[in-house]
């Protein structure tokens, strides 16, 4: 995720809650925000009213931080207001992480779209050493050494293990139903890109939009190809959702993000987000000018600041969904050299 100056956003509420404390954001809803152990240091639950307790949306890692987090907004701003069901965004680990303890705790149903469940099922059961031998071919055919691919597969099997499961069953939602909360319904979207099917809640009657990590204000998500779909054009499927977005959701409404403060101005930042990803694809184009790149070297064009192997991983597949998409265009071309690297040259 890359650092943006967004222009014309306003935030309603600049303060995030504080640790184990709740903040509300519109009537009948609450911001609960839990900490992450990574460069970006949290993740935004929001808590929907429903029958004098509560339905969560997304849940945190699975993690004792996260935990802890829970269990003291639970008794303390919480205390007397249960949670009643969980919603859930998408698989990544910071908002699928404690969907297997906070169902089991407290007897929920999970909520979650299709693909996004099943992939967290795929993860539940696992083995250690999962997709290594897709991921070790995959990246030495992008260029990157044998050392840093060793450290990128230990630290990303690490992040996708900080989760406690998935109920064996679920609840599914999909992109134009309509899902009751309490005595609300919110219209139900989805879009690809960051994930696979994320889910996005909508409520045009009371101007809120809860975007889970779709469009967020201060960030890019991330939008990256990985081994399992090596020629994917993610990317491209990022910017036809957020056209989707601009086209059905109105430009006036509180944006609830996954991640950051809400804010206003969603057809600002769609716009802003669709032009940082065109700045990205010309910066890849000057870079690929004068010589064949691999996905590994143009990475350090695109990402200037030094990266830990965990974030080394999240740039070479950002990086990769901007070749494959300029692909796609015609954009670049393709060249595979004597070792088997491929390599991109601006057309």
């Amino acid at each position: 995720m890359q650092s943006q100056q967004p222009s014309k956003l306003t935030f309603p509420i600049p303060v995030p809650p504080a640790p184990g404390s709740v903040t509300d954001i519109a009537p009948g809803i609450r911001w609960l925000r839990l900490p992450l152990p990574y460069r970006l240091d949290h993740v935004n639950i929001y808590l929907i009213e429903n029958d004098g307790g509560w339905t969560a949306l997304d849940s945190g890692l699975g993690d004792e931080p996260c935990k802890a987090a829970w269990q003291a907004a639970l008794a303390g701003p919480l205390k007397g207001q249960p949670l009643r069901s969980l919603i859930v965004s998408h698989f990544h680990p910071d908002h699928v992480g404690l969907a297997g303890w906070l169902c089991q705790q407290f007897d929920l149903e999970l909520t979650m779209p299709r693909p996004e469940y099943l992939h967290s099922l795929l993860l539940q059961f696992a083995p250690a050493d999962y997709g290594e031998d897709v991921f070790r071919p995959f990246y030495k055919r992008h260029g990157l050494s044998a050392e840093a691919t060793e450290v990128v597969l230990s630290r990303g099997h690490e992040y996708l293990k900080r989760t406690t499961g998935v109920p064996a069953s679920y609840h599914r939602i999909k992109h134009a139903d309509t899902l009751a909360v309490g005595s609300r319904n919110f219209q139900v979207l989805t879009g690809g890109g960051h994930a696979l099917e994320q889910a996005m809640l909508y409520r045009p009657e009371e101007k809120l939009f809860l975007a889970a990590d779709q469009v967020i204000a201060r960030i890019s998500p991330n939008v990256s190809v990985h081994p399992m779909e090596p020629h994917l054009d993610a990317l491209g499927i990022y910017l036809t959702s957020l056209r989707a977005i601009k086209a059905s959701v109105a430009p006036d409404v509180l944006v609830l993000p996954g991640h950051g403060l809400p804010f206003h101005g969603l057809h600002d930042r769609v716009e802003e987000l669709i032009d940082h990803h065109a700045q990205r694809c010309g910066e890849i184009a000057i870079a690929c000018r004068q010589t064949p790149l691999s996905v590994a070297e143009i990475v350090p064009h695109l990402f200037t600041r030094p990266l830990d192997a965990h974030q080394t991983g999240f740039a070479f597949g950002e990086v990769l969904a901007h070749v494959n998409h300029m692909l796609g265009r015609a954009e670049l071309r393709l060249e595979t050299d004597a070792a088997g690297v491929d390599r991109y040259w601006t057309t």
